[in-house]
């Protein structure tokens, strides 16, 4: 039996996780991948866990189920969704979650997930995390429906925070304080992701450890951990390539402050072998035992002072918008916007 999530780590001074979302504390996993069924099937390595795409398994037969049930046998599985679109002006699809809480049933999950964003609006499903405007009215919504969500699935429930490439200027409060309200009025979990506090502290300019010190860490379910890609001026969350020091180093912190919690790594693009894979969730593994550690010391220094500029591939303006020093800059000169460029239209 895998241990709770219940007690603090040493230093910590959180507030009682609640009852209803007090999990096991499954150690450290990795998304599951076709790639890597027939390996993980033919050899069953060791994996604490494994989580996959809720949405991938809504059929009512198939393959995808019938592989689904050999997986289930043999670890524990997460469910993780992409398309619950909370934030979107219209309340969650109701036949969606009929299929989800059908699967809940199957899989038996300790907990299931899904993100902060929308996802699209009037009938339009544009497959993409899109962010949310920070702001009372926001909050009001998302608490409502996730509290809603979490009754009618009737196990744990938690929400991601996101990456983001732009803001909004209607918002009125910072990620952290937004994210926190909101899974403190659902009474919900908090997926927490530290790969998409690095993104979006790079692209937007604020301090990852302030996001990491202030949320609810009593209410984490989960810990996200990936790779992403630099563009040079910003970052795009592609869960590609092994993880960087100052990300390793915002998760240790994260353990340190949260405890004990399930950890998984993402890598969803340019998808290695399994044992390769491997490695990486061990070396993930090593870092979440030294953030358990009662001396291990608060992480001080700034990460992102610690960034490279250099891109990982060519620089280049994103169609979906980019960092706000872009869009300033866009404004002020629009022959540098390629979309505007490619219309013909910068004059």
């Amino acid at each position: 039996m895998p241990p709770t999530n219940n007690s603090p780590s040493p230093g910590r001074q959180p507030g009682a996780r609640p009852s209803h979302l007090v999990v096991p504390d499954l150690g450290v996993g990795a998304g599951l991948r076709i790639p890597h069924y027939g390996h993980v099937l033919e050899n069953s390595p060791p994996m604490g866990f494994f989580e996959v795409i809720s949405e991938n398994f809504f059929g009512k037969g198939g393959k995808p189920l019938y592989h689904l049930d050999q997986f289930i046998e043999r670890y524990p599985v997460i469910l993780h969704g992409v398309s619950l679109s909370i934030g979107a002006p219209e309340e969650p699809d109701r036949q969606y979650l009929e299929k989800l809480k059908c699967l809940v049933k199957r899989v038996k999950p300790a907990w299931v997930s899904d993100h902060f964003c929308f996802s699209g609006a009037g009938g339009a499903h544009l497959h993409d995390l899109l962010p949310l405007p920070y702001t009372e009215e926001a909050i009001e919504r998302v608490a409502r429906r996730a509290k809603m969500v979490q009754d009618f699935l009737e196990v744990p429930f938690g929400l991601e925070n996101t990456s983001s490439y732009l803001q909004y200027t209607q918002s009125t409060m910072p990620e952290w304080e937004f994210v926190s309200e909101v899974v403190q009025r659902a009474d919900c979990g908090l997926m927490f992701d530290v790969n998409n506090v690095y993104v979006s502290a790079y692209n937007h300019g604020y301090d990852p450890l302030e996001f990491i010190r202030s949320v609810p860490h009593e209410r984490i379910l989960q810990i996200h951990i990936a790779g992403h890609t630099n563009m040079g001026k910003y970052i795009i969350d592609t869960h590609v390539g092994p993880l960087i020091d100052p990300v390793l180093d915002l998760y240790r912190e994260t353990i340190r402050l949260a405890g004990p919690v399930s950890t998984l790594l993402e890598w969803d693009d340019n998808i290695p072998p399994f044992e390769e894979l491997a490695r990486e969730v061990d070396r993930v593994r090593q870092v979440k035992t030294q953030g358990l550690l009662p001396g291990c010391s608060p992480l001080e220094r700034n990460v992102m002072a610690e960034m490279t500029t250099q891109a990982d591939t060519p620089p280049q303006a994103w169609a979906q918008g980019g960092p706000t020093q872009s869009l300033n800059e866009w404004q002020e000169r629009p022959e540098l916007d390629p979309l505007v460029a490619e219309r013909g239209d910068a004059s």
